[in-house]
């Protein structure tokens, strides 16, 4: 008989459920149990990941034209800061993506996880772009305006023409047929592949910024109004890469004039 430890460490070698695990439902000690159950859990939980990546990848095909259309993702990061550019991406993934199981809107992965992710789509993808667009145009344009421009020049950014694009929430003008869909980056394969795209970009972005202008804790805030950046702002003043068109710095800039 085989000792709780050999059952356990045998359970983390397998990936589908074997005949010789229904004997260990009959095994009664209780180590044996809470073992197979932790098993049983971790293997339901992985399959529902994997449902889920399906689920994502029949929408976006869903919306394809014709057999083999190519469908591009798009998705934005960075709309709501104080500072620093909005980064927009566009993907178009291969209709099958086994690499990318566990894929998901950009702000429920955590950012070691979307920066392996980040690497991941640019080598399974048959093409990516990613487009910034700076502080300055926002105020010039307005951050709706500004986000959707950005959006189309990501996706006349892309080395492959996508035959259809599905973009978050963004209603877009491009040389084929587009869809906007709410909350995109939790239904679409593509999209979300999008939005870690635009986050790991603009978050590289940030990082850079924040060594220029440590002062304001870029690298930490990402741009957005946290009361250690507010504090900032009223103690030093906005820098070239804050968004006077947003409040509070749209004030604050009268102020230090």
């Amino acid at each position: 008989m085989k000792t709780i430890k050999e059952i356990t460490a045998l359970l983390t070698e397998v990936k589908e459920p074997e005949s010789w695990m229904e004997e260990l439902a009959q095994d009664s000690r209780a180590g044996v149990q809470n073992a197979l159950r932790r098993w049983k859990r971790q293997y339901d939980k992985q399959k529902a990941v994997e449902q889920n990546h399906m689920v994502k990848e029949a929408f976006d095909m869903s919306f394809a034209p014709f057999e083999g259309a190519l469908i591009a993702g798009v998705d934005e990061a960075g709309r709501g800061p104080l500072a620093g550019p909005v980064v927009t991406a566009a993907v178009i993934l291969p209709r099958e993506t086994p690499e990318l199981i566990g894929l998901d809107d950009s702000k429920a992965i955590s950012k070691v996880e979307r920066e392996r992710l980040a690497e991941q789509i640019k080598s399974v993808a048959i093409a990516y772009s990613a487009h910034i667009q700076s502080a300055r145009i926002i105020d010039e344009m307005n951050i709706y305006a500004a986000t959707r421009d950005s959006m189309e020049q990501a996706v006349k950014g892309l080395a492959v023409n996508p035959d259809f694009v599905i973009a978050d929430a963004m209603k877009l003008d491009t040389n084929c047929p587009t869809e906007s869909v709410i909350k995109g980056d939790a239904k679409s394969l593509a999209v979300a592949a999008a939005s870690i795209i635009a986050k790991t970009t603009r978050d590289a972005i940030m990082d850079n910024l924040h060594n220029g202008f440590p002062m304001y804790n870029f690298k930490k805030n990402a741009g957005y109004g946290t009361a250690e950046h507010v504090l900032a702002l009223q103690t030093h003043g906005p820098c070239e890469h804050h968004r006077t068109s947003f409040e509070p710095v749209k004030s604050m800039i009268k102020d230090w004039r």
